[in-house]
């Protein structure tokens, strides 16, 4: 089993910047996978970026060249790097990790990002 723990968000104004931090309880340097989803209000969760089992990224469209995912395998941490932030943006966002392919997805407990215009 693995725990995820997110420190980093606030609130911050539109244009403003954040880095989320999530700590994982085990290595990380061989997950299957390992990235960052959110979930705004009466909306569903939907992933922001995450690192596949080559190690490759992947971004949502409406984050790409604002949001920068990155990797510290010795501190088993994730960090999710977010500039330009948009009201848009604001959502609770969830670090999530799998593994081995054959595991489930494991959760962080979410932490709040609100942006105001």
């Amino acid at each position: 089993q693995v725990q995820l723990v997110e420190s980093g968000g606030g609130s911050v104004r539109a244009g403003g910047s954040l880095r989320l931090s999530c700590v994982a309880s085990g290595s990380i340097d061989r997950f299957h996978a390992l990235g960052w989803y959110r979930q705004a209000p009466g909306k569903q969760r939907e992933l922001v970026a995450r690192y596949d089992s080559s190690g490759s990224t992947d971004y949502a469209e409406s984050v790409k060249g604002r949001f920068t995912i990155s990797r510290d395998n010795a501190k088993n941490t994730v960090y999710l790097q977010m500039s330009g932030l948009k009201p848009e943006d604001t959502a609770v966002y969830y670090c999530a990790a799998k593994p081995r392919w054959y595991e489930q997805l494991y959760w962080g407990q979410g932490i709040q990002v609100t942006v105001s215009s």
